[in-house]
């Protein structure tokens, strides 16, 4: 069964309704238009009424890095957490001034409101179920002809859905359950995006590496951003701010853009990931992770140039580390096995059944052989979003001036997902935004990029020789780093508007580089498009309409990093036997602190001490359903007003990329009652504590 076509938020309920799903543990990540009605009615007495499905919607947010917001106030106040807005920090930072480090409160209120450089939220506006549409263009296709096809189909849909207007409206076709579904997410884009207020780094990440994905907790990982349009304050739903917080044991909602999960995999893909992709991850992070801690210690300078990108490879590792236990678990390989299995014996049992689903397995067998022979090549020159052997903001830069500018000199339909006229809003505003580039952390991480090409490839490999030529790593990355323009928003602009044939004339360096190496990191690409993800992609959509035919379609897909709510209930667990509390309080943080970084506050903080009720809740734990791309995400109770904020998941929660486990996995929250405690006492911002409790009832 599929689901009904077109949903418009103030009546995603009235779809969610048809869909009766049984009690079961507080697991799911569920789409807004797919709600589990029957089971938050059966297990907890609450069904949510269209209103309330419309309000949280509309009220929740995502942000393009890759993060979750939502609205808390009537004048386009968000909420998120401070390592969301980390990049805004450093990006308006400048020699006097380290917002990353000490943390931002805009001086005069709305007035003095400084604008992210480079940062775009999107709120969700309306979703349409386009299977069929796409089911039909994509009909007998096979490699190339079926991801034109898919190409083709998604440029038709998106250009429809933003109606001329991709400055207003983001379009995105987003591929659901694998394949068994494709919807169409419409959003409100807001690029004039605005800090308002975030604290400093001791108390935002306190504990730091050591107390990551761990529980007790006393981080207070909050930022306030605030988005306009035509220059004033946007006016939109929002959740009211409830100064009290969760009770433990309540029945609370996370609506966020859990970024990806691996749930619904094959064992052979979870095997590929296990003996491919994470072992190559963990590599390259750790040697990052020492390239940028020693970069730091040169300087005051270098330590903030460096400290955001730091922040981010030491989360990563942590998680790819957690990878390995988790995907050589052999109780949950177990269990994905026999689910495999069980459905290939029910398809097998039946001759019609074979012959509609045919062996998906196959199939996916096959790709992945191919996969395994470019993966090396294609993560080195090409990458997901940027390629692993040319890092740094430059480079970044240049690959997107030259892979976009010989994108539009095709008809939009025959472009690469991505390029479609639809998603250049983004794109140009990323190449016009003003954050400094940062030479010297540049030059290291271009470098360093390099000389891994060279190790990973070879230095007999005919791109690395075309790369490098005579030139080391270092001399090169030197050369590169400091003859290019592309630092200058202006230049990045002008080469876009010029063209491709502005590229192709450009001497620059950088683009040269650029030039010389996207032949062979576009034929992997289409390699990669035509021979792995298409035909992939089809064996996943017949696995997963044989699970709907045996099962029902009564389950939730894998994340998209689209928004998507999760219940569950404010609990803590037992670890080694002993019991995890759901809270912690501010007397805990002060009996934690020990004067040393990471364990350390500001002066601010000691001398708050006196003032503050130590009482307070500081963080806390749920049952909710999380994984990366939950960052910023609203706790919301079942009024809709938000008494919390998920900025983590305690170690166990790792695995959730592979299967939930309610006994011990844990989402882990910042508490609105300490939110509100720290602004008035610690921060001394009355105003914004103001504007975040006016609207509780």
């Amino acid at each position: 069964m599929m689901l009904p076509r077109t949903l418009a938020t103030a009546a995603l309920v009235l779809s969610s309704a048809v869909w009766g799903l049984p009690v079961r543990a507080d697991e799911g990540m569920w789409t807004m238009d797919h709600l589990p009605l029957t089971a938050l009615k059966d297990k907890y007495g609450f069904t949510p009424s269209a209103e309330w499905i419309a309000r949280v919607t509309q009220a929740s947010a995502r942000l393009a890095l890759g993060c979750s917001a939502s609205f808390v106030s009537a004048d386009g106040l968000v909420m998120t957490n401070h390592h969301c807005a980390n990049e805004c920090l450093q990006q308006l930072s400048d020699k006097n001034h380290d917002y990353f480090s000490n943390g931002y409160s805009a001086p005069h209120g709305q007035p003095s409101e400084p604008k992210c450089p480079a940062m775009e939220l999107d709120g969700l506006n309306r979703i349409t179920d386009v299977t069929e549409a796409m089911d039909k263009a994509l009909a007998g296709r096979q490699g190339a002809e079926y991801t034109k096809a898919r190409q083709a189909e998604e440029s038709a849909l998106e250009k429809d859905c933003v109606g001329g207007d991709p400055k207003q409206w983001r379009c995105d076709v987003v591929t659901l359950y694998h394949g068994g579904r494709t919807a169409l997410y419409r959003y409100r884009r807001y690029q004039d995006v605005r800090l308002v207020m975030a604290p400093d780094q001791n108390a935002a990440f306190f504990g730091g590496d050591p107390d990551n994905f761990n529980f007790p907790r006393y981080d207070l990982d909050m930022a306030f951003l605030r988005v306009y349009e035509n220059g004033r304050p946007a006016h939109t739903q929002y959740f009211p701010f409830d100064p009290a917080g969760p009770r433990d044991g309540q029945l609370v909602f996370t609506s966020g853009n859990p970024g990806s999960t691996s749930r619904e995999e094959t064992v052979a893909e979870l095997a590929f990931e296990r003996d491919v992709t994470v072992p190559l991850l963990i590599g390259y992070y750790s040697t990052l992770d020492g390239a940028l801690w020693q970069y730091g210690r040169q300087g005051l300078a270098q330590r903030q140039e460096a400290q955001e990108e730091l922040f981010g490879v030491e989360n990563s590792l942590k998680v790819f580390t957690g990878w390995v236990e988790t995907l050589a678990d052999p109780t949950m390989l177990a269990r994905k096995q026999a689910f495999e299995k069980g459905l290939r014996d029910w398809i097998a049992a039946d001759a019609a059944r074979k012959a509609d689903y045919g062996d998906p397995w196959r199939k996916i067998d096959a790709a992945l052989a191919t996969e395994r022979n470019i993966f090396i090549p294609y993560v080195m020159l090409e990458g997901a979003r940027s390629p692993m052997g040319f890092q740094g903001d430059l480079f970044h830069y240049a690959k997107l001036l030259v892979r976009g500018t010989a994108e539009r000199e095709k008809p939009d339909a025959k472009r690469l997902t991505g390029w479609h006229d639809a998603n250049l809003p983004a794109i140009e505003a990323m190449l016009g935004s003003p954050a400094p580039v940062h030479p010297g952390l540049d030059d290291m991480m271009l470098a360093l990029s390099l000389t891994r090409l060279r190790q990973v490839l070879g230095a007999d490999n005919e791109t690395v020789h075309l790369v490098l030529g005579h030139d080391n790593p270092e001399i090169l990355a030197a050369r590169l780093v400091h003859g290019t323009k592309l630092a200058d928003p202006k230049v990045r602009l002008a080469l876009w508007k010029g063209g491709a044939e502005a590229i192709r004339a450009s001497t620059d360096p950088m683009i040269v580089l650029a030039r010389t190496i996207e032949p062979t990191a576009r034929a992997l690409r289409d390699r990669m498009d035509d021979e792995v993800h298409a035909p992939m992609r089809q064996a996943s959509e017949a696995i997963a309409k044989a699970r709907f035919a045996r099962d029902g379609a009564n389950t939730y897909p894998d994340a998209t990093f689209t928004q998507r709510i999760s219940y569950g209930v404010v609990k803590g667990w037992d670890e080694h036997g002993k019991p995890v509390p759901a809270f912690t309080d501010f007397a805990g943080l002060y009996a934690r602190a020990t004067g040393s970084d990471p364990f350390k506050l500001t002066p601010a903080w000691l001398a708050a001490r006196g003032k503050l009720n130590l009482g307070t809740h500081f963080d806390f734990v749920t049952t909710n359903d999380i994984i990366g791309g939950n960052s910023g995400s609203p706790v919301i109770d079942a009024r809709g007003h938000a008494v919390g904020l998920i900025f983590d998941g305690n170690i166990h929660s790792i695995g959730g990329d592979f299967y939930y486990d309610e006994s011990t996995n844990r989402a882990v929250a910042v508490d609105t009652a300490a939110i509100i405690e720290a602004l008035k006492v610690v921060y001394k911002n009355q105003a914004l504590a103001t504007e975040l409790t006016e609207g509780h009832l």
